[in-house]
């Protein structure tokens, strides 16, 4: 059962970046590359590792979590309006979130790992987080709300509600939450943003 609860989260994920893909084609979401880039690679380093120790099912929302982000950055080539000009915060963001992923490559402690691996996500994602705050109109938000429901559906396979087992769940769980809200803020709250 929890397999294709699995498949059903990965099938949802997929539908969100499909659908960012062909507003990015278009041109009227513009991806932040280094963000996409650097979200593709740690998980997709990471199920390599799972599947070279026997992890089949599982494996799934981490494969789908990096090749996703890695179709987004991919497709964001093939306009030359479907990109985000990079500035100086961008960069230190990758080079910070660079660092946390060749440590937590090299640590041998779960908790660490994790926590290293949540670090280099998190700098990737905030120069997205902020663009989406202050330009939503980049960006395709129902994809953040349908990562956010398939971030939910990974706690109905946890057995042990421990850091190791939940703690990137949750935080894939606050970000979506956090990326729905800056795209879809100004519909949610016209009030506060014309107080700005």
């Amino acid at each position: 059962m929890l397999q294709y609860l699995v498949l059903l989260g990965g099938a949802m994920n997929a539908t969100g970046s499909l659908r960012y893909i062909r507003d990015t084609l278009r041109g009227t979401t513009k991806p932040n590359r280094v963000t996409y880039f650097m979200w593709a690679i740690a998980p997709l380093i990471a199920t390599a590792a799972a599947v070279s120790k026997g992890v089949t099912w599982a494996v799934v929302p981490v494969f789908m979590s990096g090749f996703c982000p890695m179709m987004v950055f991919l497709s964001s080539f093939s306009n030359k309006r479907a990109y985000w000009r990079l500035g100086a915060l961008d960069y230190v963001c990758a080079a910070f979130s660079v660092l946390a992923l060749a440590i937590w490559a090299i640590t041998n402690q779960p908790t660490i790992a994790i926590m290293l691996a949540i670090a280099s996500d998190g700098l990737a994602a905030f120069p997205t987080l902020i663009k989406a705050w202050t330009y939503p109109e980049t960006e395709t938000g129902i994809s953040y709300v349908l990562a956010f429901v398939t971030a939910s559906t990974s706690f109905a396979a946890v057995r042990n509600w421990t850091f190791a087992e939940c703690g990137f769940a949750t935080y894939l769980l606050i970000l979506s939450a956090a990326l729905s809200i800056s795209v879809y803020r100004r519909r949610l709250y016209p009030a506060t943003v014309a107080a700005e």
